[in-house]
């Protein structure tokens, strides 16, 4: 969703210094042209300040900052012996297996940041962006359509630019799903299944898209000195809607749910949600086997309506009950230390 509302914000650009400065910076009177000459053109006289060149300076910055660490985290999973705290918890065989495993993705890692720094640096600094939004709204015009009309520019613009990601990104996801995951074991994923995946994630960007876009754009329109107020407000409730209705509607779109069988494994989590008072009220598993071996567990929902989530690749890869107990305890420290909503205040916050 923060990439979603970049690229709205992203694509403004300024016409004059009457589109930006009225009533001493307390009203924008023209909001869907202000910010992309920040970012990709050179600024009038009267706003020397290069944005575009500070905000291409800070990218790099940062990529060269957690290059520096991946560089040192790749140095750590280069040590071929076994950590003292793991001898006696794993083998030297699973260790090497997980380290290059690590390795590989490491690697990948450094090569897909790589070009998207290239890419986005460049895309910035040739202005590309107000390029492509000239171009999107000629590309309204052939179809008879008005490209004054900022909603409907806003959206040809936000597909041509959903295209593009999927087009540039798409090399890597094949080479990360079906090299990577595949050399180490852990692809279940058929390339059907892979793009089929990915077109649903299309369709449902279409459909889920265009709203939140228009709603974002009006708000601009109409916040006034109090847009930065109404945006956050309407990101905070919005993510909220998205935290209740993706695992109810989404996820079953992508995969099955079925719940839990009675049996000992049920009633040991039911245990174990009751002594730590969790208001659990049902419990899946998750044909994730269909993707992927690994495995994973969470869980979701507000107040007292929770609902814990298994994949079946955890309970086909643990020996014994307690260890499935041990996961799902794990996930409910998180609940119980509030975990969840400090890191939900903090997003919103920052």
């Amino acid at each position: 969703m923060d990439l979603l509302l970049c690229c709205i914000l992203g694509h403004f650009r300024i016409a004059s210094t009457r589109d930006v400065v009225y009533n001493k910076f307390k009203y924008i009177e023209n909001p869907i042209h202000t910010l992309s000459s920040l970012l990709c053109k050179k600024v009038e006289s009267t706003m020397a300040f290069p944005y575009m060149e500070a905000v291409v300076g800070f990218m790099i910055f940062v990529y060269i900052f957690e290059t520096y660490l991946d560089l040192r985290q790749r140095a750590a999973l280069k040590l071929p012996t076994l950590p003292k705290p793991l001898m006696g918890v794993i083998s030297q065989e699973k260790f090497e297996k997980a380290r290059a495993y690590s390795l590989d993705k490491s690697h990948f890692h450094f090569v897909h940041e790589l070009v998207t720094i290239l890419m986005d640096s460049a895309i910035l600094y040739f202005g590309i962006l107000p390029w492509f939004w000239k171009r999107s709204g000629d590309f309204l015009a052939h179809f008879g359509l008005s490209a004054e009309n900022e909603i409907f520019h806003t959206f040809a613009f936000l597909a041509g630019v959903m295209f593009w990601s999927q087009i540039t990104d798409l090399p890597f996801s094949l080479y990360s799903t079906f090299v990577i995951e595949a050399r180490h074991g852990f692809n279940k994923q058929t390339i059907w299944l892979f793009f089929r995946d990915m077109i649903k994630g299309i369709v449902l960007a279409i459909v889920i898209g265009p709203p939140i876009v228009a709603a974002i754009i009006v708000i601009v329109q109409k916040g006034g000195p109090y847009l930065a107020i109404y945006l956050w407000a309407f990101m905070l409730v919005l993510s909220l809607v998205m935290m209740t209705v993706y695992p109810v509607l989404i996820a079953p779109l992508f995969n099955k749910f079925t719940p839990l069988p009675d049996g000992e494994l049920r009633v040991k989590i039911e245990n174990l949600s009751s002594s730590l008072k969790f208001p659990l009220k049902k419990l899946f598993v998750i044909d994730g086997s269909t993707r992927s071996s690994h495995s994973n567990a969470y869980m979701y929902g507000f107040f007292k309506n929770k609902r814990i989530v298994l994949y079946d690749t955890l309970i086909q890869q643990c020996k014994k009950d307690e260890e499935v107990v041990a996961v799902i305890a794990h996930e409910l420290g998180h609940w119980k230390l509030n975990h969840t909503v400090y890191s939900f205040i903090a997003v919103q916050v920052c």
